[in-house]
């Protein structure tokens, strides 16, 4: 494993930047011979290995992670995301394959342009994130020392796109629950200060065990985010056996089949995310269902299957050669539809 230094990106400090010598890239991937390049979310380090990828005639797929553009648009750069989008599209339409995480994703980057698409969802470690990884330790740390109040739970980045400005105004609306905030980012500061007399618990980021207890040890899961591509903290909860309440746009949809496995609020809607948290609150009956389907439900969401259906395009990839030994692409920018899992985007 080869790593390179980066530097910040000024309006997302936890956001490191890596743009690696042309020459290091080429002569590690010389060194090494691949038989496929997998780029994810490709901006620096993922374009100069694609680069390096078309270089060496090496088949490179790419991977959707991190809506970009639309994260742009919420710290007031709106101006700046068609241009951004055109980067994109430019890039990924250099790939053999581009890979997303949802439905949403795939019909989003449909609509941009970017061709060559296909469907690669994610899994989730039903091991690790488990209900009997519950510990009243941890619930009394979480509800600061009153275990037997209502224990809600986010998990995430603490950043603007997350919507987590919203939490403290949740919590007010129901007094005697507690809130315990998962994660850091460049809102904590201003965050905490909203919270500074309101029943909230912020552990920072947590990983390993101590997330998997975390999940575990409380009630209700509450995600107002609504630019997921996936929502990997999702599928985390629900594995650790949570009643969820997600936005029912991007990602966390096409996780969730509501009043079955979780509950979907309407996603612009602060007052459909209070009402449905109201009502788990005071149905204990439903808040049990919910808690055990959406259990059932990522036990069928395993890394291996996952993973097994990547492998099986790369093999593809690799089979049919780079984009330009197979003339994949017509006059018109179409991909051809090809393979046995789900369909390549065709315009």
């Amino acid at each position: 494993m080869f790593s390179f230094d980066g530097f910040t990106f000024p309006l997302y400090p936890e956001f490191k930047v890596v743009i690696p010598p042309k020459s290091d890239v080429h002569h590690h991937l010389e060194q090494f011979r691949p038989d496929l390049i997998h780029v994810l979310s490709p901006v620096a380090m993922g374009v100069a290995g694609m680069w390096q990828a078309r270089r060496q005639h090496i088949p490179v797929v790419a991977s959707f992670h991190t809506d970009v553009p639309g994260y742009v648009a919420h710290y007031g750069l709106a101006a700046l995301e068609s241009p951004i989008w055109a980067a994109m599209r430019f890039i990924h339409n250099q790939a053999d394959l581009n890979l997303c995480p949802s439905h949403f994703t795939y019909e989003q980057l449909a609509s941009r342009g970017i061709h060559s698409l296909r469907l690669w969802t994610r899994g989730v470690d039903t091991d690790q994130f488990h209900p009997n990884r519950a510990s009243a330790e941890w619930r009394a740390r979480l509800t600061d020392g009153e275990p037997e109040k209502p224990l809600l739970i986010f998990v995430g980045r603490l950043s603007l796109e997350k919507r987590v400005h919203w939490l403290p105004d949740l919590v007010q609306r129901f007094p005697d629950v507690r809130l315990a905030i998962v994660g850091d980012g460049p809102e904590r500061q201003s965050l905490e200060q909203q919270c500074r007399d309101l029943p909230v618990v912020f552990t920072g980021y947590l990983q390993g065990e101590d997330l998997a207890q975390a999940y575990a040890s409380a009630d209700i899961f509450v995600f107002p985010s609504a630019s997921e591509t996936l929502g990997n903290v999702v599928l985390e909860a629900m594995a650790s056996g949570l009643a969820v309440v997600a936005a029912d746009k991007g990602g966390p949809r096409e996780l969730i089949t509501s009043n079955h496995d979780g509950l979907l609020f309407s996603s612009q809607s602060f007052e459909s995310l209070v009402s449905l948290v109201g009502h788990l609150l005071v149905q204990p009956q439903l808040q049990s269902r919910l808690r055990i389907n959406a259990r059932t439900s990522a036990m069928t969401r395993t890394w291996s299957s996952v993973l097994d259906t990547l492998l099986g395009d790369y093999a593809e990839v690799i089979r049919t050669g780079t984009r330009e030994s197979r003339s994949r692409f017509s006059r018109t920018g179409r991909s051809q539809p090809v393979g046995r899992y789900s369909p390549w985007y065709t315009k």
